[in-house]
């Protein structure tokens, strides 16, 4: 082997660098374009999660706020008729009747307004959740198509 031509720069040719170079940058180019696009969508769809989940917990609050406010004017109420009652007892007996009743009868209704509060709770904690599993399952299966 000849040492000239181990160290000969005949076979190098700058243009095909520029060339190689050029290749280089483009795909880099476009590969960065196609990552930001990615990002952009990625970013809008997470906006529009978010304030799907915001609109929702929100109606959901005002919800649970109402079944609360109607538990409260139930409850007034009943107590209100209560003591009208308890007014116009005539004796004692008359008085612990009166008094067990309504201890029997508010505990019902205080369990089922503690039902109905939980199960619009429940209701709007799947709905506020929603959005957001939707979104993690797309994103997951973005990723296994990849």
């Amino acid at each position: 082997m000849n040492t000239k031509d181990m160290f000969s720069f005949s076979t190098f040719d700058p243009s095909k660098m520029q060339e190689s170079f050029r290749d280089f940058a483009e795909k880099g180019a476009a590969q960065s374009k196609e990552a930001y696009a990615k990002m952009k969508t990625a970013t809008e769809e997470a906006t529009k999660t978010v304030e799907a989940t915001v609109q929702t917990a929100q109606a959901g609050t005002v919800e649970i706020g109402l079944k609360a406010i109607d538990a409260l004017r139930t409850n007034t109420e009943h107590s209100l008729a209560h003591l009208e009652a308890l007014l116009g007892v005539k004796s004692v007996a008359e008085l612990f009747e009166l008094q067990t009743s309504f201890i029997r009868k508010q505990a019902e209704v205080t369990i089922e307004q503690a039902k109905s509060i939980q199960e619009t709770a429940k209701k709007v904690a799947e709905s506020v959740s929603k959005p957001g599993k939707e979104a993690a399952e797309k994103v997951a299966s973005s990723f296994k198509v990849a």
